[in-house]
């Protein structure tokens, strides 16, 4: 799934501008899991490591809206935690 944006103009020319995946299916596919947890502050569903949210934070950060790569993997680590993820060596505080 690859979202992509199409804009069509009066004249019928168009752009096609293709996205990166969403921040929550590279999770998933880094914790090796098919869906997130339904109660994310209760039930735990998988785990992730540190490089494995940076190189997440790397591919999304043309599409986010972070000048530094601690910020981009701030904002991954957050789409983590809400789908029920723990991220090893990040204190949840």
């Amino acid at each position: 799934l690859i979202p992509v944006v199409i804009s069509v103009y009066s004249n019928k020319t168009f752009t096609f501008v293709t996205k990166t995946p969403p921040a929550s299916t590279l999770l998933k596919k880094a914790a090796g899991i098919a869906k997130g947890s339904g109660e994310p502050n209760i039930e735990k569903v998988g785990k992730i490591n540190q490089k494995q949210l940076k190189e997440i934070a790397q591919a999304k950060e043309p599409d986010l809206n972070a000048i530094e790569i601690e910020a981009a993997m701030k904002i991954i680590a957050g789409t983590a935690r809400s789908m029920g993820l723990e991220i090893e060596g990040q204190n949840d505080g």
